[in-house]
This record gives structure tokens, sequence and C-alpha cells, in this order.
């Protein structure tokens, strides 16, 4: 498949930080399938056959082609959160991980063009980190109802209520909301955090489930916000113990923005790429993953050795990010992801001291 930069017409244009780039305007592809492509993206089939039928690989395989021949031509490396869709995360993602591991990758990129494969306040995030680079997400429309649970407002408001205790804010948040705050955290690193300031009280927001859980392994006192993940909210331990029943041998993996309930019964409780290495290094003959639907597919090919067994809950949210959203983003330089200057610098300060505190 050939990228063609037309060179008769105007370069795209988008402003940034202040100064004006310029984008070669590129011919849309042909997406036809053809033997070279199969050839092509023989390699990538390997890694995602155990869950897309050879059936449906011919309408995948021309637009992944595309965007990794579009990713050399615009500079760009494309980040995947551990949520999105097989062929998302193995066919085109260039880095792959939980959103401590992406704010870390996406501060070391030397890309001119981050395009951002998970939600808004992820690609918010890459923008903090590399306020020079050109930040793209698919769809504007990907959002999160844990990060939607918390303004700015809410924030300064027990700033008010609790005055001289720091505030530990979950990266699932706005950047208004980072801006407000004192240190930003993820459910990797959550309690090292809280326990960073060596105080007796720390207010975390905005997961309540994830703040209770790690309000259990700390003498520190958590003051919490009633927020959720609709994700993981929909889990309970009873389920979890219905399906322990039936399936003698098997482990439970859970996130910890789930209820203190279902942290109780599982076996093991981490973030993403915590609950990825456990499956990876422990090979437990059966696993049920209580997260997002993808995290199972994206290492079943891995771990041949385990059986995932249900139940899951897909987030409607990062089912917004697609193979042809990733293409179009790519092809028009959109949609970009923009910070208030004077938003952006505090909110960095929050999201760096987490990154320093880590390195």
């Amino acid at each position: 498949m050939e990228i063609v930069i037309d060179r008769r017409a105007k370069t795209e244009r988008r402003a940034e930080t202040g100064r004006a780039r310029k984008y070669p305007v590129i011919a849309r592809p042909d997406l036809t399938y053809t033997p070279e492509i199969a050839a092509a993206t023989a390699h990538l089939y390997e890694k995602v056959k155990h869950v897309i039928p050879a059936i449906e690989w011919p309408a995948l395989a021309p637009t992944i082609k595309a965007i990794n021949d579009l990713k050399k031509v615009r500079n760009a490396v494309i980040i995947a959160h551990n949520y999105q869709v097989p062929e998302i995360y193995h066919g085109v993602a260039d880095i792959v991980g939980d959103s401590l591991a992406l704010a870390r990758e996406a501060a070391r990129t030397d890309a001119d063009v981050i395009v951002q494969c998970g939600v808004h306040f992820m690609a918010e995030t890459s923008k903090l980190m590399n306020p020079d680079k050109t930040v793209l997400i698919p769809d504007s429309r990907a959002g999160c109802s844990l990060a939607e649970s918390i303004t700015a407002a809410d924030v300064r408001l027990l700033r008010q209520r609790y005055p001289g205790v720091p505030v530990v804010t979950y990266v699932n948040t706005s950047a208004e909301v980072k801006a407000e705050s004192d240190i930003c955290c993820t459910s990797a690193n959550a309690r090292q955090v809280v326990e960073s300031f060596g105080v007796d009280r720390v207010i975390l927001i905005p997961d309540e489930y994830l703040a209770k859980n790690v309000a259990a392994e700390t003498h520190v006192r958590i003051i919490t916000w009633h927020g959720h993940c609709e994700v993981h909210e929909r889990f309970t331990a009873e389920e979890l113990l219905e399906y322990r029943d039936a399936h003698p041998g098997m482990e439970i993996i859970a996130h910890p923005e789930c209820s203190p309930d279902v942290v109780a019964v599982a076996d093991f409780t981490g973030s993403t790429s915590a609950m990825i290495n456990y499956v990876k290094s422990r090979k437990p003959p059966k696993a049920l993953l209580v997260t997002e639907c993808s995290m199972a597919s994206n290492i079943a090919g891995e771990s041949p050795d385990t059986q995932f067994v249900a139940p899951c809950n897909l987030c409607p949210h990062m089912q917004r990010i697609t193979l042809g959203g990733i293409l179009e983003s790519l092809l028009t330089m959109s949609e970009e992801v923009t910070i208030d200057p004077a938003v952006a610098s505090r909110a960095r300060r929050a999201v760096e001291r987490m990154v320093n505190l880590q390195s």
C-alpha cells in the first residue's frame, strides 16, 4: 500500500503553543485487501488469531497497514491503553500499558505526533507531558464516568473544608481537576503516593473504591469522594463467588476500582499492568479478570495455558476508539487536544510529581 503525499495541495495547519505547524495533505489510501497486504500483516494476525476469526481479518488488515504506513509519514507514535480492542492493541499500537506506563512513555517519545488510543483524560495527560507535540485523540467523545464525577470547583471546596490536607488526584480526571491537586496517582502507585507526604490525613479523589482499598492497606486516614467507574462498579462479590463455585481452581484477579467487597474475594488486586503480569508469571489454569473485557482478549495469546472465564464489562468510552477513527485522525490530523496554558502548567506539576516519585 502506497501513501501518497499531495504536494500540490495546501498543507494543513494546526495552532500549537503559539506557532503554526504544517502537515502535508495525504491522499486517502485504497483499503482493498490484496495478497501484498495479507503478506505484510501476516505477523500481526498471528497475535490476534485467537480472538479475531480469519474471515474478519481481510476487513481489518488494509486499515491496519495504512495506519502503520501513515505513522512513518507523520512521525507519529500510537499509545494504547490495555482496554483497547485487540486489532488496535496488537495491530497498530507502538506503546501499550496502564495509565502510569502511558504517562511515562508519553514523556519519553521522540515522535512529533502522539495518537492517544484511550479516553480523553489520557490524551490530556499526554499533552501535559508533551506540550510542544501534537496530541490527537481519534474521538473526543471518549470520556470517562469517573473523570466526570468531579470538577475543579469541587476540589477547591474540599480544600476549604480540609485546610492543609494534601490532595491526591487519580489520573482519571480532567486537566482542570489535576491543576487543583498537589500530586496525581494511578491505581498502580496510589498507596505509595498517599504515604509519600508523611502525614496522617490525605484526600484521595475521585474514586471512592480505590480510596477505600488504599485505606485498608495504610495507616494514613483517607478522605474520599463519591466517584465510581461505571465498568468496575457493576461487579459484585456474590456473582464472583458463584463463578468460583462453577469453576474450581479459578483465580479472581480484580482491579482496585472495584468495591472493597469484590477486592475481598479476589486472589489478587492490582492495576491493569499488574493484572497482566500476574497472569503471565503465575499462569493460573483459569482466571477471571474483574475489569474491562478487552484485557482478556489482549493477553490470551500470550497466556495460552490460562483459560479466561467471564464475566467482563465493556467500557463504552474506550469502544469509541476504532481503527477507522485512528486512520482518519492521522489523515486529517484531528482531533487535536489543547489545554489552556494557565491550567496546563499547574496540572503538569501534579503529573510530574507522580512520575518523578516513581523514577
